[in-house]
């Protein structure tokens, strides 16, 4: 039976292109890690498994997408309102990518850690979208809904004072 390090893989050129450049990288900044990644481009060699996995490593893909039939088209998963006049990301970074499913992992978390401390949802989340007619009342929250109403923000402080003999810590911003 070959080695792991010794098994051939197929990887489309079109992969190893679209992997280079979604980590923002050079054509030259590989090819000394790689001696024979122009080969690999030219299907005239094919990359061990475990030199594909340095390359999906050296360049933040996972490395199932290196075996797919065709690039992904990766999207940013949630808005983003961070750039000048709404223009979409062409492509968005994988610090970016990596950053936004950490993040919804945490939610996803938090979420079900507040939910299994009988925590009840808040009435304010999701009470506006981008055709709410936005004030801001004497408290500072918007459409007049304030978390600290029906005790929310006493709850939140309690789950703090409860976490204390634990290793987890929670945050809240005030």
């Amino acid at each position: 039976m070959p080695r792991a390090a010794s098994i051939r893989v197929d990887v489309k050129p079109a992969l190893l292109r679209w992997a280079r450049e979604r980590a923002g990288l050079a054509p030259d900044e590989l090819a000394h890690r790689f001696p024979r990644l122009a080969d690999w481009k030219q299907e005239e060699a094919r990359p061990t498994l475990r030199q594909l996995e340095q390359f999906a490593k050296a360049t933040r893909t996972p490395i199932g997408y290196l075996f797919l039939t065709e690039p992904p088209v990766e999207h940013v998963p949630i808005p983003d309102f961070r750039t000048a006049g709404n223009r979409r990301i062409g492509h968005p970074s994988p610090d970016l990518l990596d950053t936004i499913y950490l993040c919804q992992q945490r939610q996803e978390w938090y979420r079900d850690f507040v939910h299994s401390q009988g925590g009840q949802p808040l009435r304010f989340v999701g009470s506006a979208n981008l055709d709410s007619d936005i004030e801001m009342n004497r408290s500072g929250f918007a459409g007049g809904s304030d978390p600290r109403e029906d005790g929310a923000m006493e709850k939140q402080k309690s789950s703090v004072r409860q976490s204390r003999g634990s290793p987890h810590r929670l945050l809240i911003n005030q």
